[in-house]
């Protein structure tokens, strides 16, 4: 057994990511042939046996997604410095909410431009739905019912408790923010320093609930090649070649947004709050873009981000060494241009109705929770669970979506992280330029 663990732990996650979507895809791709050639329906009586391995994967998902997004918050906005940065902070935050935001409302435009799964068979989906267990309430409506206004209200606003209960994840994540940063007032507050004693303990113990959640997510991850390989022949041996059609126009219209924002809203931004030419600063953040791809992760990326900063930008360290650490764990751009995609192929896929009110409500909800779980390995896919229950999806209808994300998510967490990382870069830029934080000479 423990020679079969060393031999399956060997090769590196996103090998066996990549190994394990390829032979599910073989797999179930000879399953439907057979099928089509026998005149039965070999593949679906054998689904029920191999569906658990990748339900289950689905449920670690939900199991820890709620955990992750709050201690990420909440230890986020805690360890905010408040009153050291104000100005400079705020206009920083702002910043990071505002690219967000943008790259979100531009992943839904493109999503709805490339409309990925639109004439797609719903009753084979519906059927792949049921197949991986009882699929519950369908299309509940959550992200379309009253008017946009009132609904973003009413969602966002309710007993953190109860809609933990309901695995509602929106007042989740607002309550975990108002309480991080309620915890980082207090702390700044001064005039009793047992108190902020305390509150600074508190803070580490989050920090310490979060580093361990962190490790139950990384234990997550090691089986998530067997979930791979259980739902891509689900997908495969029930839909065989039209399952391709959705995988080529996600990973297309996800890599034009990405494109889109590094050459085009990016350089728009930084000639807005620098009236220069935005291109030669692009240029000299090569290094960090280039890192970023490879590596997959903004966390592992940080020291070079850092010294491009300093060195090629010439921007100060009192700011850099805020700015992009912050960016790292909040600054989602690139995630926030993936998700709205699979939104659209769920609702494509699953036959549900999109609304403005639902579209605004996804803009909202892609980028409140893009900024819970930065620096989290797979973080992309715990927010995809999220934006999808938010939607109304069960969870088997949820599981569909994920087993297709889980199959093309190492190419595109590529992409994704060069747009993080250059978004940290111009974002920590732009306000060095405002803030005249921009060393006039290269720094010693």
């Amino acid at each position: 057994m423990n020679a079969l663990l060393r031999w399956y732990l060997r090769p590196a996650l996103v090998v066996r990511i990549l190994g394990c979507f390829v032979a599910g895809s073989l797999i179930g791709g000879a399953l439907w042939y057979v099928s089509q050639a026998a005149g039965s329906d070999v593949a679906r009586r054998l689904m029920p046996y191999v569906s658990p391995f990748g339900t289950v994967f689905v449920h670690m998902l939900k199991m820890i997604v709620v955990p992750v997004i709050f201690f990420s918050l909440v230890v986020g906005a805690a360890s905010l410095p408040i009153q050291r940065f104000g100005r400079v902070g705020v206009k920083t935050l702002g910043w990071y909410l505002a690219t967000s935001a943008l790259a979100a409302g531009l992943g839904v435009c493109l999503a709805l431009a490339v409309n990925p799964g639109a004439g797609s068979d719903l009753s084979r989906w519906q059927d792949l739905a049921r197949l991986m267990g009882d699929p519950g309430s369908e299309f509940s409506g959550k992200a379309t019912a009253g008017g946009v206004l009132a609904q973003l209200l009413l969602t966002l606003f309710r007993n953190p408790f109860e809609a933990l209960a309901e695995g509602n994840f929106l007042p989740i994540i607002v309550f975990s923010i108002l309480f991080g940063l309620a915890i980082r007032v207090c702390a700044e507050a001064g005039g009793d320093e047992r108190r902020a004693a305390r509150l600074e303990q508190l803070a580490g113990l989050l920090g310490a609930c979060q580093d361990a959640v962190f490790r139950m997510v990384g234990w997550i991850l090691e089986y998530s090649p067997i979930g791979v390989l259980a739902l891509t022949v689900m997908n495969f041996g029930l839909n065989g070649p039209k399952i391709v059609g959705p995988y080529v126009s996600v990973t297309l219209g996800v890599v034009l947004g990405v494109l889109v924002m590094v050459f085009a809203v990016y350089p728009a931004l930084l000639w807005a709050a620098t009236r220069r030419n935005p291109f030669p600063v692009l240029r000299r953040t090569q290094e960090a873009m280039l890192m970023a791809f490879i590596t997959r992760s903004s966390a592992a990326t940080l020291p070079v981000t850092l010294k491009v900063a300093e060195e090629e930008l010439k921007v100060r360290n009192e700011l850099a060494s805020f700015s992009l650490p912050l960016g790292a764990t909040i600054n989602m751009d690139g995630v926030c241009v993936h998700l709205p995609m699979f939104a659209v192929l769920a609702a494509n896929l699953f036959g549900i109705p999109l609304t403005l009110g639902s579209l605004v409500l996804l803009v909202l909800t892609t980028v409140l929770s893009s900024i819970g779980a930065g620096g989290v390995p797979g973080g992309s896919l715990m927010l995809l669970y999220v934006i999808l229950q938010t939607m109304g999806l069960s969870g088997e209808q949820v599981a569909v979506v994920v087993a297709l994300a889980l199959g093309i998510n190492p190419i595109l967490d590529m992409f994704e992280t060069m747009n993080n990382v250059t978004g940290d870069l111009v974002c920590t830029y732009a306000v060095a330029h405002r803030e005249g934080l921009i060393h006039a000479s290269p720094p010693p």
